[in-house]
């Protein structure tokens, strides 16, 4: 048969390529400058661009989807192209994708940093944004679906499987995580509250682990593994298994990020019993990858690129045993909340994520340009040195997550808890914090290197900008399956048909875990005494989101002795149904705020108390390691969108008196006046119309409509 002659667009590679490594050493410092501020607040340098709690969410999203999310489509632009013998459906669709991405990055950090969020993880971003990624989503899959349709190769490969389930799941997660009603232009409520946007919540966020931070990079593991040892995958059937084993059971264990919570008991079993059989797929793609080097040991030793390889399959082997255990009752009662969790993500994230990107990058650079790596030596460098900075990373965190757990549950003879302050259980971490800052500063100098290394390697070489190939057309097969064939080989001939099983498979464990709590209403039931926010409060509440108040603190009192002891009574599921979202967080930095306005026992603070703490922390207790707020004390009240925002809240079902936000601000200066008043009293002048006012009556609301009175 006659061979057709086309061309691979390497220029989208190469712009992916770039940044990548742009956005990684971004988010990477970024995430330095978030570490130090835990040993020396004052990095906070009093300002609400840079204050810790809004500087951590842009980290994250900085190295998930901007150097993360870069290197995915990198890797995907240049592998698909080749294991479909065609070039990119559309030229256009690749550029729109890419500066719609790079835009999308670009106006998620402005919006960090000037404090727009929703406060969901992984999905802090606002409705304009939420919009724009859906759109540029559709974009990749629309490229990447026309030039699967148009291939010169009769099966879709492996890594093809895992980039369709990718485009699938994380649309579907986006879009259901995604639904919220807008107040104006950036700001919004999520449709679900308390219980149920928990669970919407941690189903999309530990999904997308699964399903962006996963899927993918295992594609481009049964990719970029074999073309660098030059070997075979080791297994095709254990390929299968892999997969359809990995995204059936993934979508179900979302659960497992609220055991003892107000979550009902059945969710969140089934949150850990598929979490725990999830080790079993997962173990088969890392035994997978790592067997395809089998007789292949030789060359890992002399070569860099195989070195990363190895050692980012191995992070996830044992991050993703790591995870089901930690999704356990037993053991997730002691690490939950802690820094466990934080070394855990970051054994994935810089292990998996990271090591394989790099060796993906030493691989392909070489090839795009015509030219050998510039150094082996200097990549063997970045390997040692990153290796040595993900152990110094995690192994004090480790440490100071037994600390934590046991300072938090340890009682003396006489049953009092031994550490009642919480701030004593801080302060003893804080050599363990810097030492995990030491690992990312050894980490990031290993990327650095890296960096420098790549870029003297495209500057040696000559890009290939249109990479000449040639291939037999596909021949015209029947849509019905061939004599001999399996249905999983007939299925590798049907892209579309692929990708609509794949769709049906994560819906199932999706839609049994989060329709019943829409449906059945017992499932969260309410509590008499449980009461709308008044417009202060609300306004307040929204203050304590943007500044991203949740980061650190937890509103959720699990039903364990020691926390009963210090917090109070435990949190029920009744307590949030007016949360539009929740805050239940998932790090406790600082202590549990559920029920921080209950004005009996010792733990009780009045309002002056929380105007001195807001301007400076330091002025109450010198080891507190909590950045200042004193803008709060400066920064007027903006209440013209408050009428705005209780229609929207009584469009979700807050039941609000008919015609009560033509009042809600009169109501919103009356309960400001008296809190200024009361501060007044306390010897502090300050006028109503400051945003530390609302701050405060949302605080001071915090578990007062189950406790109070009791």
């Amino acid at each position: 048969m006659d061979q057709e002659k086309f061309y691979y667009d390497n220029r989208i590679v190469k712009y992916f390529l770039y940044a990548t490594l742009f956005w990684g050493v971004i988010g990477m410092l970024v995430g330095i400058l978030a570490a130090l501020q835990l040993v020396w607040p004052e990095l906070s340098f009093n300002t609400a661009m840079t204050t810790f709690s809004r500087i951590r969410p842009l980290h994250t999203n900085a190295v998930i989807f901007a150097f993360v999310g870069n290197a995915i489509f990198a890797g995907t632009y240049y592998s698909l192209q080749r294991l479909c013998k065609a070039r990119m459906f559309s030229d256009t669709l690749s550029y729109i994708h890419f500066w719609g991405w790079q835009l999308i990055i670009v106006s998620a950090a402005l919006t960090f940093l000037a404090g727009y969020t929703l406060s969901k993880e992984y999905a802090e971003l606002e409705w304009p944004i939420d919009l724009a990624i859906t759109i540029i989503w559709v974009i990749f899959g629309w490229n990447m679906f026309g030039t699967l349709l148009k291939r010169r190769t009769r099966h879709i490969y492996v890594a093809v499987w895992f980039y369709i389930a990718t485009f699938v799941t994380v649309a579907v997660l986006h879009i259901v995580n995604s639904i919220e009603i807008p107040v104006n232009f950036l700001k919004s409520y999520p449709v679900f509250a308390g219980v149920q946007d928990a669970l919407v919540q941690w189903w999309y966020g530990h999904n997308a682990v699964a399903f962006f931070l996963t899927t993918p990079f295992l594609g481009l593991m049964y990719y970029y593994l074999p073309k660098a040892a030059n070997r075979p995958v080791y297994s095709y059937r254990l390929s299968i298994i892999h997969f359809w084993a990995l995204i059936f059971i993934y979508i179900w264990a979302g659960p497992h990020h609220l055991l003892y919570s107000s979550l009902p008991d059945w969710a969140q079993t089934l949150g850990t019993v598929f979490s725990i059989i999830l080790i079993a797929p997962s173990w088969g793609g890392m035994l997978n990858g790592l067997l395809t080097l089998r007789g292949a040991w030789d060359k890992v030793r002399e070569d860099p690129v195989l070195k990363f390889f190895v050692v980012a399959v191995t992070a996830y082997g044992m991050s993703t045993l790591e995870g089901p255990l930690m999704s356990t009752k037993t053991v997730n009662a002691f690490t939950h909340f802690t820094d466990w969790t934080i070394a855990h993500v970051h054994i994935g994230a810089l292990g998996w994520n990271g090591f394989l990107t790099f060796g993906m990058l030493y691989w392909m650079v070489p090839r795009l340009f015509g030219t050998q790596l510039f150094s082996r030596k200097l990549a063997n460098t970045h390997f040692w040195i990153g290796t040595l900075g993900i152990l110094f990373y995690a192994i004090p965190l480790y440490w100071a997550a037994i600390t934590q757990t046991l300072m938090w549950k340890e009682f003396t003879p006489d049953g009092f808890l031994k550490y009642p302050n919480f701030l004593e259980t801080v302060t003893q971490l804080i050599p363990m914090y810097a030492a995990r800052a030491f690992g990312g500063l050894l980490y990031i100098t290993g990327v650095i290197i890296g960096v420098y290394n790549l870029v003297k390697t495209v500057t040696h070489g000559k890009f290939i900008r249109d990479e000449a190939a040639s291939a037999a057309p596909l021949d015209t097969i029947s849509g019905r399956r061939i004599q001999g064939e399996s249905r999983h080989r007939w299925l590798e001939r049907k892209p579309v048909q692929f990708m609509i099983v794949s769709l049906v498979v994560i819906l199932i464990g999706g839609l049994v875990e989060i329709i019943p709590t829409w449906l059945i209403k017992s499932n969260v039931p309410t509590i008499a005494s449980v009461k709308p926010y008044t417009p202060l409060e609300l306004e307040g509440r929204d203050i304590y989101i943007r500044e991203g108040c949740y980061t650190c603190h937890s509103q959720m009192i699990r039903p364990f002795r020691s926390e009963t002891e210090r917090y109070g009574e435990y949190s029920k599921a009744g307590e949030f149904v007016y949360d539009h979202p929740f805050q239940w967080g998932s790090k406790r930095t600082g202590p549990d705020l559920a029920r921080e306005g209950v004005k009996s026992g010792r733990l009780y603070k009045p309002d002056s108390w929380h105007y001195n703490h807001m301007d400076d922390p330091r002025k109450l207790n010198e080891q507190s390691i909590m950045p200042r707020y004193s803008w709060l004390l400066r920064n007027r009240l903006n209440s013209c969108t408050t009428a705005r925002k209780i229609s929207v809240m009584q469009k979700l079902g807050v039941p609000y008196p008919e015609g009560y936000a033509e009042q809600a601000n009169d109501d919103l200066s009356i309960q400001a006046q008296q809190i200024a008043d009361g501060l007044k009293s306390a010897g502090i002048e300050v006028r109503s119309d400051k945003e530390i006012i609302a701050l405060i009556a949302y605080l001071q609301r915090l578990g007062t409509d189950i406790m109070e009175g009791r």
